[in-house]
């Protein structure tokens, strides 16, 4: 089912209304899409059912072959065009799953893909990229001008402009998301999902409301973006930061998808930074799946606001799974320090022979492991014959930790336990 007139081809957000999203056009999109991306698993989550008070269903949309759903718009957006603008090829502005899900499926469909990001890209999403077909262009400090040069080079080759989210065809592809989930779980109470630029929450509310118009539609931003939140709500907050959920720091929010929002989603909840943490960390825990920062979004929203979620059958997207390694290893880490399996104790001594000694005796009579030991003799305030030791160390639990703490408090020594932000 291609199109093959120019009128159907990815429009422009000023001139897109939210009647141009239906659920006519998203079971369209289903049918258009099927067999090219990966119809998910959908599946009951007993153990974060128990740990949140609510009846937790996952959707794996981090389980696409680019690890996020957003092939499922691009892919759609790529089937409206004309033969024209198949050969001529495509255009985006992204440094994150649109690029790879634009590309992956471009190149699959014979279509040159060319993809403006930020010169400030990591090489690993740049890399991703490539590796999937799209020709990358570095110009620009910020996602805004990396836009603006996007725009330019439209014009320049005569390429089509594929919008990440503003568009009713990027929107009817990802509406596809809540097809699937309601075929498997019919009777969803709420739907949970991340905001960034808002086209999977624009299709899925349109499922939800032709579907069953008792389903809640949440929404789930950032605290540090929230800009779709602010335009709906009327309030004005600060919006940037190094959110773990990068995926959906946006600081604009659609023209063409507010609207829809506005009209079609119930509410939108702000999440923090711990709370993202340890819904990628539990996800992980319990469910050995990996998901990025706005695939933990929904997990987080219903972990914070555990009254307004009791007993309903909840229905949440892991929109995608691609999180840098290294970020993740922290991510743990530091959830472990949270639920105090790790920590680090900052223990005033005397410098003299021996001291380090009885302390070390102390952690071993409290079966407790030290991993890392840091002195500062210099920059301290202590006398010139003291000095401070910080131990990090790994503990079955608090308790235990808070049992070594009291016995070194015992024997005189001054204990801090520092405390992550």
């Amino acid at each position: 089912m291609t199109a093959n007139t120019a009128s159907a081809a990815p429009l422009a957000a000023s001139t897109a209304s939210p009647d141009e999203l239906t659920i006519d056009t998203i079971r369209a999109a289903a049918e258009r899409i099927e067999g090219a991306v990966v119809k998910t698993p959908m599946m009951h989550s007993i153990t974060l059912s128990e740990i949140t008070g609510a009846e937790i269903w996952l959707k794996f949309e981090n389980l696409q072959f680019t690890a996020a759903y957003k092939e499922r718009g691009a892919l759609n957006a790529l089937l409206h065009l004309t033969d024209e603008q198949k050969k001529r090829g495509v255009i985006a502005a992204s440094a994150g799953n649109h690029s790879q899900g634009l590309s992956y499926h471009g190149t699959r469909l014979g279509v040159p893909v060319h993809i403006v990001m930020p010169r400030t890209t990591p090489t690993v999403k740049v890399m991703q990229t490539e590796s999937v077909g799209g020709q990358v262009v570095l110009e620009g400090e910020t996602f805004d001008e990396a836009h603006a040069h996007a725009r330019k080079l439209e014009k320049e080759m005569g390429l089509t402009f594929v919008h990440p989210f503003d568009d009713p065809l990027i929107a009817a592809g990802q509406g596809t998301v809540a097809l699937e989930m309601l075929e498997v779980q019919p009777k969803l109470d709420c739907l949970v999902t991340p905001i960034g630029g808002g086209g999977l929450i624009s299709g899925m509310a349109t499922v939800a409301r032709a579907t069953d118009p008792d389903i809640e539609v949440v929404g789930v931003q950032a605290a540090l973006f929230p800009s779709m939140f602010d335009k709906i709500k009327g309030e004005s907050h600060d919006c940037g930061g190094d959110t773990l959920a990068e995926g959906i720091a946006v600081k604009k929010p659609g023209e063409f998808t507010s609207k829809v929002i506005a009209e079609r989603v119930d509410d939108i909840l702000l999440v923090d930074e711990p709370s993202l943490e340890k819904a990628v960390s539990l996800l992980l825990q319990i469910e050995k799946t990996v998901v990025e920062g706005a695939g933990a979004a929904g997990l987080a929203a219903v972990l914070s606001n555990p009254e307004r979620f009791a007993g309903k059958t909840i229905g949440l997207v892991l929109c995608g799974g691609n999180i840098d390694t290294r970020l993740l290893a922290n991510v743990l880490l530091r959830d472990l320090a949270r639920q105090g399996r790790l920590a680090r104790l900052r223990i005033t001594l005397q410098d003299r022979p021996g001291a380090l000694f009885k302390v070390m005796r102390l952690f071993d009579e409290h079966n407790v492991n030290i991993i890392e030991i840091y002195h500062q003799r210099i920059f301290t305030s202590l006398p010139a014959k003291g000095l401070i030791t910080d131990i990090e160390c790994e503990a079955r639990d608090a308790e235990q930790v808070e049992r070594l703490v009291a016995a070194l408090r015992a024997k005189n020594y001054a204990v801090q336990l520092v405390e992550l932000n």
